[in-house]
């Protein structure tokens, strides 16, 4: 009977709720297009729309049709795809272990990347970005992997309580080791002080070509495992019962979020909260169906992060902040709003 009564909690839509899902999902992509052009036309030169119209139908090679092509236009697609990565390896995570605080952070990926970055240009004293998102990415999947394999020791084999304990102490333990670095090479903390706070701004373009089919490969396993994470999200036992292959659901769950973080984060760096909040945004619209929330949660994501990059462009013009310290700013008091309220602890959990 238990079982029964926690597989009626598997969304059953009709056609009309599917209408408004869809339809939310369409109002989305158009506020993202909207966020998109203001993040094209706004910065230090404030470009109209007919430029950036002109710049792709007549291209004459003005300054303006070259700021859009070079900085504007890679900046904004690079800050759409690391904000849509790191939502959905977020909504994964807080699936895989039913925990609403969990985010990528919680496998120590940030805290990898950083110290990989940081020792790596010490041991190889190379100045050059171009090899953060080497080092970063190697950083992220060793670190990954290692706080992985800590959370299958013992009894029980992987279990989420374990992965969340072994992630948070690894994140400790490799962000003391990289402060202690750059405590012995201020230079160091000097040139990547920009990659630690996270920053969209001045990315080679070429970089993220590199990286980008990856993060599609990411995606298109997360949509592929989105079913199966909602029914895993009801119970373990009762996702066993109705023939999920738990143990592969959370490897190939573990391998997207891996591959979505440690690429973000090796472009951009630790960018904070869009992980976090953003799958609780997803949820709270759309319900406990991975299968919505996860196309959700990437244009969310995508939004947040273009809002949080203009924001950063203009607060302190011509002065830039570093978009990790605006996603703080901006999902930091919105997420304790959230966290304090006893209803969305009890919507956003996912419960056993």
């Amino acid at each position: 009977m238990e079982k029964k009564s926690r597989v009626s909690q598997l969304p059953k839509q009709n056609s009309h709720s599917q209408r408004l899902l869809t339809t939310g999902l369409l109002i989305s992509i158009f506020v993202l297009i909207i966020c998109l052009l203001i993040s094209i036309t706004t910065g230090d030169a404030e470009i109209p729309l007919e430029t950036v119209y002109k710049t792709f139908t007549a291209f004459d090679g003005s300054t303006n049709q070259l700021i859009i092509r070079t900085l504007r236009v890679p900046r904004s697609l690079i800050a759409m795809s690391v904000g849509a990565s790191l939502a959905v390896a977020g909504s994964i995570m807080q699936g895989l272990t039913k925990n609403p605080l969990a985010s990528p952070g919680i496998l120590g990926i940030n805290a990898g990347a950083a110290l990989a970055v940081v020792s790596g240009g010490l041991i190889f004293g190379s100045d050059s970005a171009n090899i953060y998102p080497t080092f970063g990415f190697f950083g992220a999947i060793v670190t990954a992997l290692t706080v992985y394999w800590l959370g299958s020791l013992g009894q029980g084999g992987l279990h989420p309580v374990k992965l969340t304990i072994a992630g948070a102490a690894i994140t400790a333990l490799l962000s003391s080791l990289t402060t202690a670095i750059l405590i012995l090479d201020q230079n160091r903390l000097d040139q990547i002080r920009f990659w630690l706070a996270g920053s969209v701004a001045g990315k080679d373009f070429n970089v993220f070509l590199q990286v980008f089919p990856y993060l599609l490969v990411g995606l298109t396993i997360a949509f592929f495992l989105a079913r199966q994470i909602t029914l895993l999200t009801l119970g373990e036992d009762v996702a066993i019962g109705l023939g999920v292959q738990t143990v592969w659901v959370k490897v190939g769950a573990t391998i997207c979020v891996v591959i979505l973080a440690g690429c973000s984060v090796s472009i951009a760096g630790a960018i904070g909260f869009i992980g976090l909040v953003v799958p609780h945004i997803a949820r709270l619209l759309v319900g406990i169906d991975y299968r919505w929330i996860i196309p959700y949660a990437a244009i969310l994501g995508s939004i947040l992060l273009l809002l949080a990059d203009i924001a950063a462009r203009l607060l302190l013009k011509p002065i830039e902040i570093p978009v990790g310290i605006m996603t703080s700013l901006i999902g930091g008091p919105f997420f304790i709003y959230l966290a304090l309220s006893k209803d969305f602890l009890q919507k956003s959990g996912n419960r056993e």
